[in-house]
């Protein structure tokens, strides 16, 4: 199963000491160079852009040889470049927490999953502790309402 990420999954599950997730869930994880260049960026936390400087090697980094649509340029260019890429390479899912972002991918015909959903399909494999992850994932600046957490936890017949 081959998958793109954008910057956000990343830098959560890097928040939350998750990142090894990925390439237990996922044959292939790549990111266009945009989104390895947000990861180095100032401003992103120096831990996770000392990670990015030397990705582990299950983290695979490609141009996009596509030019952005007119439709793509509201969003961020790692938003861009990550919903490219994924559609060039049909990937089997974009990774993105971005509401625009997720929108943009599904209306270009992609399967999309954001950050909780990868700890959802973790759990779902044992892989994790779904009310601990979340726990972690709630003490970083990720966005996500009680309600929706609840929902993921009432699949897993735990509640807040």
């Amino acid at each position: 199963m081959i998958v793109v990420s954008d910057t956000s999954p990343l830098l959560y599950l890097f928040l939350i000491d998750s990142t090894e997730l990925l390439p237990q869930l996922y044959d292939q994880v790549i990111v266009p160079e945009a989104v390895k260049a947000e990861m180095v960026a100032p401003g992103a936390p120096t831990a996770f852009q000392t990670w990015a400087v030397k990705p582990p090697d299950w983290l695979l980094v490609e141009s996009v040889n596509r030019e952005i649509s007119t439709e793509l340029q509201n969003l961020h260019a790692g938003e861009q470049a990550a919903i490219c890429l994924a559609k060039s390479l049909d990937a089997d899912f974009l990774l993105i927490d971005e509401r625009m972002g997720r929108q943009a991918a599904t209306s270009k015909g992609l399967n999309v999953i954001g950050t909780l959903g990868i700890l959802d399909e973790a759990a779902e494999r044992n892989m994790v502790d779904i009310r601990l992850v979340v726990s972690r994932l709630r003490q970083t600046n990720f966005r996500i309402s009680s309600k929706l957490i609840q929902m993921i936890l009432n699949r897993h017949d735990l509640r807040l």
